[in-house]
């Protein structure tokens, strides 16, 4: 069992939640390269407990997941 079939959002969930993310590009500034798999990603964190460091490459490079998070965050 790989990672990509242990997403948790739902399609429907994604879509009621995409409108709401920051990093859209239809915003200013810069937009996120893929706001779903930074979203699944935040999910896989905290779900599993594990360092940034330890997330896998399919959500992006672990340091930049990690900067929009602590960015977001604020």
């Amino acid at each position: 069992m790989g990672v990509m079939d242990r997403l948790v959002l739902s399609d429907a969930a994604w879509e009621r939640m995409a409108p709401l993310i920051i990093g859209r590009p239809d915003q200013k500034g810069s937009t996120g390269r893929d706001n779903r798999m930074f979203v699944e990603g935040v999910l896989w964190i905290v779900r599993t407990g594990s360092p940034w460091r330890d997330l896998p490459e399919v959500f992006g490079d672990w340091n930049s997941v990690f900067r929009r998070f602590s960015r977001w965050s604020i």
